[in-house]
């Protein structure tokens, strides 16, 4: 592990948190349990909590979609500390980030389909890895972009999971971080934006786990310091499946915010003592960032 970083600002030791949904549709149960974990346990610890729209795929978001989750959000009593950061505004940004990878070898060009690498075990037989794609050549051709990512069994302490490892493998491994509809990536935009905005901690669903790993070479390569983490079970609907936008989950009801965050508040096994769906908001919210407790949280999904 060369460790080599190209760029980073300090990292500040004042608690920075934030929950960052993607506009595929409206806010469902799911996401507002992720969504009040994030928020208590910043405000717990005297934190700053931010909201961040990831509005990178235009195939599959919905025009509506970011002022129905932030009228939910505001409609639960979530609201963002500092304005909303839309990521479809910094694509020059991450753009910049791309060249430098390029430049320093830490990205490559990669021109390979799913099947060309299924076939090949994750291997590139166009050897994409090796420079051989280079700027010119993909003038008339679809190209994505890839991080390259170097061997190491990683390891890390989950805030609730406790120890853990994963081990990568360069190449095979190898996060897409622009599509090759030009599209910029989850992995790196990501990063890319917890670093802009001095996220301190992360708290999110289990689902995204076993992205961690390779998300912590990226920070160091970019030249800072990962989150502390905190993985929580993600919620299922009937039929065993992870409440999601694609498996159907209904709208939240912004008329019901009170019942809706007693809802979330078991779903996190926290101390709902004493309070009624009539509460203000700010009560339940203020109260029960006074009692949080995410060791109260359960390590499997309900």
């Amino acid at each position: 592990m060369t460790g080599r970083q190209l760029t980073g600002p300090a990292v500040t030791e004042v608690y920075r948190g934030r929950f960052a949904p993607s506009p595929t549709g409206p806010l469902h149960f799911g996401s507002l349990v992720t969504a009040l974990a994030s928020y208590l346990d910043a405000r717990a610890h005297n934190g700053v909590w931010l909201v961040r729209i990831e509005d990178l795929d235009p195939l599959r978001e919905s025009p509506a979609a970011t002022e129905q989750i932030l009228a939910s959000l505001t409609a639960h009593g979530l609201e963002s500390d500092e304005p909303v950061r839309l990521q479809s505004r910094h694509h020059q940004r991450y753009q910049q980030i791309i060249d430098n990878l390029l430049q320093h070898g830490r990205a490559y060009r990669c021109i390979c389909s799913r099947r060309q690498l299924q076939e090949s075990q994750g291997r590139h037989p166009n050897r994409c890895r090796k420079g051989s794609i280079t700027a010119d050549r993909v003038n008339h051709q679809p190209c994505a972009v890839r991080f390259a990512l170097e061997d190491e069994d990683a390891h890390w302490q989950d805030q609730l999971l406790g120890p853990q490892c994963q081990q990568i493998r360069g190449e095979i491994d190898d996060p897409v971080i622009r599509r090759k509809e030009g599209f910029y990536a989850y992995q790196l935009a990501v990063v890319a934006d917890d670093i802009d905005q001095q996220i301190t901690r992360v708290v999110r669903g289990s689902d995204l786990l076993d992205m961690t790993a390779q998300q912590c070479q990226i920070y160091r390569t970019l030249g800072s310091r990962a989150p502390a983490w905190l993985h929580i079970p993600v919620i299922l609907n009937g039929q065993g499946q992870k409440l999601s936008k694609q498996n159907l989950a209904p709208a939240l009801d912004n008329l019901r915010p009170g019942e809706n965050l007693l809802s979330a508040l078991v779903a996190l096994a926290q101390d709902v003592s004493d309070f009624a769906t009539t509460d203000p908001v700010a009560h339940i919210l203020q109260t029960a960032a006074a009692r949080w407790q995410p060791s109260r949280i359960h390590l499997t999904a309900r």
